[in-house]
């Protein structure tokens, strides 16, 4: 069922891993220029660390009351200012070389075309937009008469909203052969690939994953490349340019200079609205096909579920059966895969996320899953592709506990009468 790694991959391991150090940058890659790592100590709460992302700084990963965010120097003074203790953080990520071991986007159409054409029964590619630079945006259709709607359960899977989570596209990858190389071999896959029309998005932003690649070292990147009219700042933070509560709390920045920049209106990142009217489409006949969905981030080791934009579980939009399917859904999948699960706005409030939009506008449910390492000691944003294979096996059950119940994600509450007629 599972293709072996590659040789490249088995040889070609990154160099060095990230490493936090209480010593300056020095010649680190940056997300925006004038923007480095730094390292905050003192943000115990989610309230606190909410206060920390509201100063445009990108919150990379928590750790207890420690956190490593991208920001620019005056973010960090913001930071500084709430009576944080921060401090520049050399990362020896920055001086490693771009790992070839890693898929780039043309080796990933490669991958999607020959998926494709040794599986054409049950797997179709259609382009459903490009990206800002004019890069294709594909989906991936899996399903045992994939060139056929059927009225079926539909599950979408996005990756590599953020460019610099590249282990998002391998899953993308692995996901695609394990679902048509196990058709027919396994019963368990065969019968949810029989029962269920499932979309892969395997990378959402190639122009930021590109760019990402493509220096001398990785570059940090999180954004598009979507220029900002008025400033000489690029790019915008997909995530943080949906609509739902989109700019509403303190979850994303109005400065283009930014790692969460949230762009000048929603959507306004070409990205985005290329999913958002793919997702939309899904409407028929009045009512959503995809009933679940996962949007695949790095790193932390996190299942993550809706809201983000505020702390409460109840509220406008989300009855307390609704939150419990979701806590409880998300539960059972992290049991599989390792990861903690906790609401999104655990860690600190985001505003115009998908996650919150996939929900709150379209009734989806839905999680992101921050995937490995656990910490930036394991390497960040940029572990070795040696761990590949094993890191994105490791999300195999997770996933099908995920399809089992996309049917009707309430079964697992018992509330499927109210909900699944």
């Amino acid at each position: 069922m599972l293709r072996p790694p590659s040789p490249l991959r088995a040889l070609t391991p990154l160099a060095v891993c990230a490493l936090l150090l209480s010593t300056p940058v020095a010649g680190s890659a940056s997300a925006e220029a004038g923007s480095g790592l730094y390292e905050v100590r003192g943000a115990d709460t989610a309230q606190d660390r909410t206060a920390v992302a509201a100063t445009g700084a990108a919150i990379d990963h928590v750790e207890g009351g420690t956190l490593l965010v991208t920001a620019t120097p005056a973010d960090a003074d913001e930071i500084a200012d709430l009576g944080l203790d921060v401090r520049e953080a050399s990362a020896v990520t920055a001086l490693a070389s771009p790992d070839p071991g890693y898929t780039d986007h043309a080796e990933l159409l490669d991958i999607v075309e020959e998926v494709v054409t040794e599986h054409s029964g049950i797997a179709r590619s259609t382009v459903i937009g490009t990206s800002y630079e004019g890069r294709d945006i594909v989906a991936v259709k899996i399903s045992d008469n994939a060139a056929t709607d059927e009225d079926q359960p539909e599950v979408l899977f996005v990756h590599a909203q953020h460019a610099r989570e590249h282990l998002t596209v391998e899953m993308a990858v692995h996901l695609m052969h394990m679902l048509t190389d196990g058709y027919g071999e396994d019963a368990r896959i065969t019968e949810l690939v029989d029962s269920r029309e499932i979309w892969i998005l395997p990378n959402v932003n190639p122009d930021g994953s590109e760019y990402d690649m493509a220096g001398g070292t990785w570059r940090n990147w999180r954004k598009n490349r979507q220029p900002n009219a008025g400033s000489r700042s690029v790019g915008t933070d997909l995530n943080r340019n949906w609509d739902y509560r989109w700019g509403c709390c303190n979850g994303s920045s109005g400065s283009p200079s930014s790692a969460t920049y949230r762009g000048s209106a929603p959507e306004s990142a070409p990205e985005v609205r290329v999913i958002a009217d793919f997702v939309r489409s899904r409407v028929v006949g009045g009512e959503q096909q995809i009933t679940s969905a996962v949007d695949f981030h790095t790193y932390s080791e996190l299942v993550l579920w809706p809201f983000g934009y505020t702390y409460g579980e109840v509220v406008p939009g989300m009855t307390r059966e609704e939150y419990d399917t979701h806590e409880a859904l998300g539960t059972y999948i992290a049991q599989a895969n390792g990861y903690t699960p906790q609401q999104s706005s655990d860690l600190y409030i985001t505003d115009g996320s998908i996650g919150d939009w996939l929900w709150g506008d379209q009734r989806i449910v839905n999680f992101t899953f921050e995937m490995y390492p656990r910490n930036a000691r394991q390497g960040g944003f940029y572990p070795p592709s040696s761990v590949i294979e094993r890191e994105t096996a490791r999300n195999e059950e997770a996933v099908l506990r995920l399809l089992d119940y996309a049917d009707c994600p309430y079964r697992i509450v018992g509330a499927q009468a109210s909900y699944c007629s």
